[in-house]
């Protein structure tokens, strides 16, 4: 018997499916079709350069999904939060606090 189901919708897809296709494409296709699959960094280091990078701009939306990405990716919760414990004093103690509290949901909930 063949599975004729379709695959599950992406995150951009659910989220803005006909709205912004070309958003959608560049989201899956590029950013996590082929950013994400380059060799010169492992899945491990991708994750935690992008929840630092998201942690700095204050982008905790963002940060609940790849702070979850990041321990699939082989990150620890120890690693993630020294890790934002660390940026604190390089971008800023507010940006570190919240998201912090971003880990403690993801990480406590």
């Amino acid at each position: 018997m063949t599975d004729n189901s379709q695959p599950e919708p992406s995150g951009a897809q659910k989220l803005f499916g006909d709205f912004a296709p070309a958003l959608v494409h560049f989201t899956d296709d590029v950013l996590f079709g082929e950013v994400w699959k380059r060799t010169e960094l492992t899945p491990k280091e991708r994750s935690l350069v992008t929840v630092a990078a998201l942690a700095t701009n204050g982008n905790t939306e963002q940060l609940v999904f790849h702070l979850g990405l990041a321990k699939e990716n082989g990150n620890t919760e120890t690693e993630l939060i020294e890790a934002i414990t660390h940026l604190a004093f390089y971008a800023g103690w507010p940006q570190a606090m919240a998201a912090m509290a971003v880990a403690k949901k993801v990480f406590r909930s």
